[in-house]
């Protein structure tokens, strides 16, 4: 996500260049910050420090040649298979009399038994989704001005079906393209196969998750199968929809969701998007895929995992910096559960068992959602060594029931593994479908600490926040190492955001507020105002890496006003937080509400340009 700087370039380069994550350990402890900044040690470090750094750093290297030879040794026995490859993506759907009369049984199915009666939030006012593709629109309204460091593009996903759901929804990337001060609008569609081949039918024919409730669940489940076993669908290249989230890795823009493989972009030197195919790793991932992987941006790694409804049920892989998948590390869980996201340190992968479990028995008698929650068992947090090649060393933790969507961030401090993540208490997916507005309105997340310790096997938690925060970020450049800032969205209800929070993890919370207001460990907050609703915020740094300070940069992010009717991106001061927006740009449509978004860097458009 961020550029590699000044890793092997010189072996004139001192300890901490050698090794960024030896100068962060240091930079995080305050006192020994501040003296290396009164006494003028930015690029040189004190004889002390420097043999502590040595040692380290020859016990760091010695690992990372041990694990050098271990990748050697595995690309080895798999030396027959090329450069990971991108596969092209051409289903083979079929119209015959099968599809008609499976057409006819899901009609009679949707009028006497889906919820079509009630309203749903989600198909309303800015969550309508956009009846056509923008291409590339240029010379956009630019109020204020756009730093050099913000040249690159901004992408921000989210759900916009193109044909009327009782099917899911297909993803729209809405890219803002910056480069000396001028900015272009383009929306596109992913072209996945779902989308290939319900334009095939013109119809949609693909089951969502959110249709799993109740019978009528059991019946789609039934629909989807002989679709797929009557050969009227093809499921060769899965069945998502690639609309939860982007990440850059190996010179790749990946648009990812977790129950189906990575989807290939391509941005073009005018703003343009085109989807390339499928990443399968040449045929090494057979599973699916989380829609957050975590890049260590020292080591160039990414790490990743994917979540199934048959045991083991989680499935760990880490890819080298050049695009290479390592052997699956299966996790093996009681039960199968929804994971969303997870977290990485230095030498950690940190895994959450947490109980909202696959239980379609409970779907079909209760008429719940396929996945419950179960109120009476504890949260689990799994933390495996990050090159570990089977589950034997994995230590679970446990901590009071809860479940996560979102984490911002974790690190080491000596004995201890530190994990900041937004913590919801009693989470209903049925909230996400959009028809129980009473469950929209009692949703609480915050911001917490949780803290395991390696040494004694206790874990601890700290409240950090009153309620809504989600959709926490950090300075990218300091994923898996010690963070003092994190941005995240305050929400009315479930997605719709009201404005952007900055926290000191340095600073005491006030825990004994019950809303979200500066003092303690708020150090600022950027209100949208009444009818003005955004979306998740992205930092860009003012310059790569961590040589500057951690909060110099900016935040990006889509705004929607109901008043007018009107969309915009705004760009935000993230040090000062100042309610005076940086730039505001005029967008020339209205964009939707919609999910996570992304920042690619001029460099990293230059580098993927050449797929």
């Amino acid at each position: 996500m961020t550029s590699l700087y000044g890793y092997y370039y010189s072996n004139t380069l001192t300890a901490f260049e050698l090794r960024p994550s030896l100068y962060m350990q240091y930079r995080s402890t305050r006192s020994t910050n501040k003296l290396l900044v009164r006494k003028g040690y930015s690029n040189h470090v004190p004889p002390r420090i420097m043999v502590i750094c040595s040692l380290t750093s020859s016990r760091q290297c010695s690992q990372r040649r041990e694990r050098q030879r271990d990748v050697a040794k595995e690309k080895q026995r798999h030396s027959g298979d090329e450069e990971a490859g991108i596969v092209a993506v051409e289903p083979r759907p079929n119209k015959g009399v099968a599809s008609k009369v499976i057409d006819c049984v899901e009609k009679l199915i949707v009028k006497f038994m889906h919820r079509s009666s009630t309203p749903n939030l989600y198909f309303s006012g800015n969550f309508t989704p956009l009846p056509h593709e923008t291409p590339p629109t240029t010379d956009l309204l630019v109020k204020g001005f756009l730093p050099d460091c913000l040249n690159g593009e901004f992408v921000r996903v989210g759900p916009n079906p193109k044909f009327e759901p009782v099917a899911g929804h297909h993803f729209m990337i809405h890219g803002l393209r910056i480069k000396n001060g001028k900015a272009t609008y383009v929306s596109r569609y992913v072209r996945t196969s779902k989308l290939k081949q319900e334009e095939y039918f013109g119809a949609a024919k693909f089951m969502k998750i959110g249709d799993l409730n109740g019978p009528f669940g059991l019946l789609m489940v039934i629909m989807q199968f002989l679709r797929q076993k009557l050969k009227v669908l093809d499921a060769l290249h899965g069945t998502g929809t690639a609309n939860t989230a982007l990440v850059y890795h190996h010179g790749k823009l990946l648009a990812l969701q977790e129950a189906d493989k990575p989807y290939v972009l391509k941005i073009l030197e005018d703003g343009d998007i085109q989807t390339l195919g499928m990443l399968d790793y040449d045929k090494r991932l057979e599973h699916s895929f989380t829609a957050h992987p975590k890049v260590d941006p020292f080591t160039g790694e990414m790490f990743t995992f994917g979540y199934s409804l048959r045991p083991p049920y989680i499935t760990y892989r880490v890819i080298s910096k050049d695009g290479f998948m390592h052997d699956p590390v299966p996790i093996t869980l009681s039960d199968p559960i929804m994971m969303h996201d997870f977290a990485i340190t230095e030498n950690y992968a940190i895994f959450m068992d947490h109980p909202l479990i696959f239980k379609p028995k409970e779907m079909v008698k209760e008429k719940k959602s396929a996945f419950t929650f179960d109120a009476t068992k504890r949260a689990r947090f799994g933390l495996l060594p990050r090159y570990a090649k089977d589950e034997l060393q994995i230590r679970w933790f446990e901590l009071p029931n809860c479940f996560i969507f979102h984490n911002a961030n974790a690190w080491e401090e000596e004995d201890e593994v530190v994990l900041i993540t937004c913590r919801v208490q009693h989470p209903d997916l049925d909230m996400f479908n959009g028809i129980v507005k009473e469950k929209l309105k009692n949703f609480s997340n915050e911001l917490y600490e949780m803290r395991f310790n390696m040494k004694t096997g206790l874990a601890l938690q700290k409240k950090l926040s009153a309620s809504v925060v989600e959709l926490p970020r950090v300075n990218e450049s300091y994923t898996g190492r010690r963070t003092r800032y994190v941005y995240g969205t305050m929400l009315e209800g479930v997605v719709k955001v009201t404005g952007i929070i900055k926290f000191d993890l340095h600073a005491e919370p006030e825990t004994e507020k019950t809303k979200l207001e500066v003092g303690g460990n708020v150090q600022g907050i950027y209100d949208l105002g009444p009818g003005r609703f955004g979306s998740e915020a992205i930092f860009v740094p003012r310059v790569p890496g961590i040589t500057s300070e951690e909060d110099d940069g900016f935040l990006i992010f889509f705004v929607h006003d109901e008043n007018d009717g009107k969309s915009s991106v705004h760009v935000i001061d993230a040090k000062t937080m100042s309610t005076d927006p940086v730039a505001v740009i005029e967008i020339p449509h209205r964009v939707p509400y919609g999910f996570h978004a992304f920042f690619v860097t001029e460099e990293q458009l230059q580098e993927q340009g050449k797929l």
